[in-house]
């Protein structure tokens, strides 16, 4: 049995891993890169691997850094199944068609830069109507139901509590006569989850592929930000300001909605809250968000016991009077121009698509309101910059400076954090042989690692990209799979190119700092990230030259 991690290696997107067994080889999950440029590039890579060679795909779950090149996979020519929970199938359905439909979007930008630089437009990665299409490529099968591929495999699906319908794959695996179990978790989420279920035990198994997203940190405890988050809110809105909150579409958005019913309820010991509360406009801007809303109240098997109690009530728990959806482009541009105090909900959650990045516009620069992150940020999004303490990010070109409350409440996360990690393998009865970290950048992966060997004794690897390991009684060894195609669409002097005219955009700005009378404090900061491009140039100079080197 191999193993070749092709995407969330010392990082926390692009998801991708391939098994190969015998004859057989097939993936866990294919999604998009997302984060800093070098990353993105990554999607615009020719697959690693012959898609001709894969037989099948298992999707733990919908979230684009999973599920976002099943359409690229689906355009290249490969037609073959990928298996997913109900749920995760519901999902998809409309979150590949959105995914669709920002690659169509982001590739504008690109070809007005190849434009400016003399070059013929590129397509798309995908399409909205290629992800509709790839759509039927889902095979829907039931969570604790062994389906049985061949001889050489068969797998179940456990609730993994990260989002509606995420699943833990535990895989069967026969080889010369031997059946071993290897268990991806997918996305592992947190105890004590808003509306679905926490993540189902694992009894046994030989090797264990564990995300390690929080691998490194510890969360609050929930109770307590759930009423920090409420004073958040309210604080906001009695001094005139909005609370944007950047956040998924697709299972944070809905939690949200959760968190803020339960001050709503009558139910709740907390009627303090609910005259204040149920006069605050609460808006969700994302059209993706209320679709996925509606396939939430669809899928209530999924429901843990607190939110299915709402329904026995006759309480939608994702509902209330003063909740809205925004239906149009105009709509959302008119929360902007409304000055009424508001709670703002909006996708992207990294800030690096949709509209939130026009309320972050309007509102960061406004003392009197509140940016409220509720996930993770990866390095390299807008998110992280603002979450980092940047005290100016630019936004659609123009330079906005960051005066507004920022709180992040990593509580909210759909993330286990180290201690929940540690907790799901304490509960495994038959320990795993050796344990793989993904999902997770590498800082936090080694204080993992650390915890891991040092509570359990288990042997924990963290793999690079492009990495292959091959399992067995006698080896482990590990191999580079060297397949890499280097013909990008997107190549690095096409990149090169984007950073000289780039360069010449901070060039006028600078001189029409100087013309405007800019502080010598601004000044200064325009140098230092200026000194901070020149160093990361430096390392990726540096870098190539070692791998040069290695080639030669």
């Amino acid at each position: 049995m191999k193993i070749t991690f092709f995407g969330a290696a010392r990082g926390v997107t692009g998801s991708c891993h391939m098994i190969e067994v015998g004859d057989t080889k097939f993936l866990v999950d294919c999604g998009l890169f997302q984060g800093t440029l070098t990353e993105q590039i990554l999607n615009y890579e020719n697959f690693q691997f012959d898609i001709n060679d894969i037989d099948f795909v298992i999707l733990t779950h919908a979230h684009i850094d999973h599920s976002g090149r099943i359409p690229k996979l689906f355009v290249s020519g490969y037609n073959n199944p990928v298996y997913c929970t109900p749920a995760t199938a519901d999902l998809c359905s409309v979150m590949l068609p959105d995914s669709g439909h920002i690659q169509e979007k982001e590739i504008e930008w690109v070809n007005r830069k190849r434009m400016r630089a003399g070059k013929a437009p590129e397509p798309p990665i995908y399409t909205a109507k290629d992800g509709l299409d790839s759509c039927k490529l889902l095979k829907k099968i039931d969570y604790g139901r062994e389906h049985k591929i061949n001889d050489n495999v068969t797998f179940k699906f456990l609730d993994a509590g990260h989002m509606l319908g995420s699943a833990i794959v535990e895989l069967y695996i026969t080889e010369n006569g031997k059946t071993e179990k290897l268990t991806f978790t997918g996305d592992l989420g947190n105890e004590e989850n808003p509306i679905i279920r926490e993540p189902e035990n694992v009894i046994d198994t030989d090797y264990l592929v564990i995300e390690s997203t929080y691998g490194g940190r510890f969360h609050s405890p929930i109770k307590e930000q759930s009423e920090e988050f409420i004073k958040i809110i309210l604080n906001t809105i009695d001094r005139g300001g909005n609370v944007v909150i950047p956040s998924f579409a697709v299972g944070r958005t809905q939690e949200i909605l959760f968190e803020l019913n339960k001050y709503l309820s009558k139910d709740v010991d907390s009627e303090k809250y609910i005259e204040r509360l149920d006069n605050i406009p609460i808006v969700v801007d994302s059209p993706l968000a209320k679709n996925a809303t509606e396939i939430f109240e669809d899928n209530f098997n999924c429901y843990n016991e607190d939110a299915l109690s709402y329904l026995l009530m006759g309480d939608n728990p994702i509902s209330f009077k003063n909740l809205r959806f925004t239906a149009s482009a105009d709509e959302s541009k008119a929360l902007n121009e409304d000055k009424t105090p508001k709670i703002i909900i909006s996708a992207s959650g990294m800030c690096e698509a949709g509209r939130v990045k026009h309320h972050l516009k309007h509102n960061l620069w406004r003392p009197e309101s509140t940016i409220l992150f509720v996930g993770y940020q990866a390095e390299g999004t807008l998110g992280r910059k603002i979450v980092s303490g940047e005290p100016r990010v630019k936004i659609f070109g123009e330079e906005i400076g960051v005066n507004a409350e920022i709180r992040m409440l990593d509580a909210f996360s759909g993330h286990a954090d180290q201690q929940g990690i540690l907790d799901f393998i304490e509960k495994i009865e038959k320990k795993p042989k050796r344990i793989f970290l993904v999902h997770g950048e590498y800082e936090g992966q080694k204080i993992l690692a650390n915890a891991i060997e040092s509570k359990f004794g288990i042997d924990v690897v963290i793999p690079e990209r492009d990495e292959r390991y091959y399992l067995g009684d006698s080896k482990f060894e590990k191999a580079s799979y060297n397949v890499r195609e280097t013909n990008l669409r997107l190549d690095i002097y096409e990149m090169l190119t984007y950073l000289k005219l780039d360069m010449e955009d901070v060039s006028k700005i600078v001189k029409s700092d100087v013309k405007h009378g800019a502080t010598e404090e601004e000044m200064f900061e325009i140098k230092m990230k200026l000194v901070g491009l020149k160093e990361e140039m430096q390392k990726i100079k540096n870098r190539v030259k070692i791998e040069d080197m290695n080639e030669e």
